[in-house]
């Protein structure tokens, strides 16, 4: 590949100016802000390495168990490449701003490719204030002694929108911690009948002006019942009201059933993110 100036690894002498590049994008960057706010930019504390590119930081490009391209132009894109393909693979997907996720994967694909799956376009939507519609008063955070009744609805949402079980090749474990993790922080709620989730949500990123909603999910049995929107509506108040954060949410465009219904909760579209499943 083409060699330029490199992207380089940022570290905590960079704190002020990475933490001005992430306020200028609260909701697209809201999943390294959540982290880089919490731990700092050691890449161990952080679970990956913070990348970027100019005196200016003109690129940011946070580097761990997912690529996601922040900022920069077509020079960043190709650093930022280059410094990838140094390395072997450990991402298992680029996620991010579309602009930035697509031109990246331009880079990336004579490399990498061919991928499993490109979501090109998936609005980013955001909620700001009270929801349009009742929130479900029966969705509640899930408590950690109910880890074994909320697990399985987990594993049937992410098999459902990755297409992966998250429980192959061994990766059982570690996805029981990461979700036993977003319990005891109190950022996945349900509700339950009968002692069996029927809906489920998590907040899987929460920085400190945004909240991002993510693995929404509806019993098979109890779909097109308005449990998905009620549902999200509540984990959205939660956030907004009780929080004092932005509410915020991407999802695929192809899934018309999901956007209508956040539409009518009263989220709006502020930009399109894209995903890359390798």
């Amino acid at each position: 590949m083409l060699k330029l100036a490199g992207a380089r690894l940022l570290e905590e002498r960079d704190a002020p100016v990475v933490r001005s590049a992430l306020d200028a994008a609260p909701v697209a960057a809201c999943m390294v802000a959540s982290r880089v706010e919490e731990v700092g930019l050691h890449p161990l504390r952080l679970g990956g390495e913070l990348w970027g590119y100019g005196n200016r930081l003109e690129g940011l490009c946070f580097s761990g168990a997912n690529l996601i391209p922040l900022r920069g132009g077509a020079d960043a894109v190709r650093a930022f490449a280059d410094r990838a393909l140094r390395r072997r693979r450990m991402c298992s997907s680029l996620v991010g701003p579309a602009d930035q996720v697509l031109a990246l994967w331009d880079a990336l694909a004579p490399h990498w490719g061919p991928p499993r799956e490109v979501r090109a376009d998936q609005p980013l939507m955001v909620l700001s204030e009270r929801p349009m519609v009742v929130p479900d008063p029966l969705v509640r955070p899930v408590r950690p002694d109910e880890l074994d009744r909320y697990l399985p609805a987990a594993v049937a949402m992410f098999t459902e929108e990755v297409g992966v079980d998250p429980n192959g090749e061994g990766g059982g474990a570690s996805y029981r911690a990461r979700v036993a993790d977003l319990i005891a922080s109190g950022r996945a709620f349900a509700r339950f009948e009968g002692g069996e989730v029927v809906f489920k949500a998590e907040v899987g990123a929460l920085s400190r002006t945004v909240g991002q909603i993510q693995g929404v999910w509806v019993h098979p049995d109890r779909r097109s019942t308005g449990l998905g929107t009620a549902g999200t509506a509540a984990v959205a108040d939660r956030l907004v009201r009780g929080l004092g954060r932005t509410a915020s949410l991407y999802v695929n465009d192809f899934n018309i059933a999901a956007r209508l219904a956040y539409a009518k909760i009263g989220f709006r579209s502020v930009g399109s993110f894209a995903t890359v499943l390798l």
